[in-house]
């Protein structure tokens, strides 16, 4: 078995805080540069779509000595009705990030839209995205099921709201305060329980605690907004993989170098330390609002396993989960997860999909509606075992650190995939074998 040992500085640029500075650039008064921007498959769909809707923009790719290169995006915008109507249906291709949140843009603009994705993405429901914009007078339809196409009738009269989401979800938030950008009048958005805050951030809107511990995003709507620059921080979901695999491979020692540390994105690690792993985090600081630093791993030969059962946790690492639980079940030969029936909704069933693969290796599990268990290895599988990612890049990317950390030879379909968000995935692997 291959040892793991080096410094990783090609981490791929945060994909959350990607998609929002280019549609926030999209929504600024002026020239908003980007640097480091996200070359995966999901961020330059958003590209595309706003390209499709006018807007100009240049992207370029230099030499970098740290990082290997630089990709930098320049919007220029005049702000918030800079949009004009597409000739075509806007493709967004897998990324429901790019579905979700453009269409509280496309809500307030005088023109009809259509938002369409491939197979996988057009089977995700969104209904959360036509609720909230209905409410606000835009016109919302789907498809019988609730799926896209999302056909919207936008409106440059959008009515302010007090909208209480009713699951957490940073998309769904966003996409409300990027419609009431255009509302007349002051909205907010109410989570009961926290989600990822990179909108709130980076557009500085204040933030409310309630008195029964819920918190309130306040929306100024029609309120200009100036460009700025982004500089865009290492992908905290990214390294969650390169953790993975360093704690699982005896040996290994990974330092993760500029990896964003918000606490609603980062907060795995607190799981893994709390489990025992051997992290610690260095030259922490803050950049544009966000917490960044270098996180150094370990191999932790006595991890103990994770269980995951409280809403607020699961909100802040749901797209870590398929790892966590490959991890634990490899490490441990346990895991537990409830509260987490949201992973049925994303680019797969992440529950169904984690569980079938984790049997063929041997696990023996039990799922349920909103979660599974993991109850020991009842079988010690040696040679080729298939490995079906049901065309999710981080299934993909879960089983394929487990395939470094087990006997068995993992074949797993339809790698490709992972270029959605770690296009440089196998190459880092590569790079780090001692």
């Amino acid at each position: 078995m291959a040892v793991y040992k080096g410094e990783v500085s090609t981490l791929p640029p945060d994909k959350s805080i990607s998609h929002r500075a280019a549609l926030i650039g999209a929504l600024a008064s002026g020239v908003t540069e980007i640097t480091n921007f996200s070359g995966g498959f999901d961020n330059q769909s958003t590209l595309e779509v706003l390209q499709a809707c006018g807007i100009t923009l240049t992207q370029e790719v230099t030499p970098s000595e740290r990082s290997g290169s630089v990709r930098r995006v320049v919007i220029e915008s005049q702000g918030l009705w800079s949009f004009s109507r597409p000739e075509a249906p806007l493709m967004c291709n897998n990324s429901g990030s790019t579905m979700r949140m453009f269409a509280g843009i496309l809500a307030g603009q005088p023109f009809d839209s259509t938002l369409v994705g491939d197979v996988s993405l057009m089977k995700r429901p969104m209904k959360r995205v036509a609720d909230p914009l209905r409410l606000m007078g835009a016109g919302v339809s789907l498809s019988e099921s609730g799926t896209a196409p999302v056909e919207i009738r936008g409106t440059r009269d959008l009515r302010p709201l007090i909208y209480e989401l009713p699951v957490p979800s940073a998309q769904v938030k966003s996409l409300v305060a990027f419609a009431a950008l255009h509302a007349d009048g002051e909205s907010r958005v109410i989570e009961s329980l926290p989600s990822r805050n990179h909108t709130e951030l980076m557009l500085g809107l204040p933030v409310e605690e309630l008195a029964d511990g819920r918190r309130a995003v306040v929306i100024s709507g029609r309120r200009p907004l100036e460009a700025r620059p982004f500089h865009i921080p290492a992908d905290p979901s990214a390294a969650c993989f390169l953790i993975a695999l360093a704690l699982l491979v005896p040996g290994s020692e990974i330092l993760l170098r500029d990896v964003c540390l918000n606490p609603t994105r980062a907060g795995y690690i607190d799981l893994l330390l709390e489990a025992g792993a051997n992290i610690v985090l260095e030259n922490v600081r803050e950049i544009g609002g966000e917490t960044i630093g270098d996180i150094v791993v370990t191999h932790t030969a006595s991890l103990e396993p994770l269980q995951i059962t409280d809403k607020a946790v699961v909100a802040n690492i749901i797209d870590e989960i398929p790892m966590l639980a490959v991890l634990s079940a490899c490490a441990t030969g346990s895991f537990d997860l409830e509260e987490a029936g949201e992973l049925r909704t994303k680019e797969s069933d992440r529950i169904s999909a984690v569980v079938s693969n984790l049997e063929r290796l041997g696990f023996l599990c039990e799922e349920y509606p909103d979660g599974f268990r993991v109850k020991g290895r009842e079988l010690e599988v040696s040679g080729k075992v298939n490995i079906e990612t049901f065309h999710d890049h981080r299934i993909a990317m879960s089983f394929a650190v487990a395939d470094r950390a087990l006997e068995a030879e993992l074949d797993i379909s339809d790698r490709e995939i992972i270029g959605v968000s770690f296009p440089n995935f196998f190459d880092i692997l590569e790079e780090l074998k001692a």
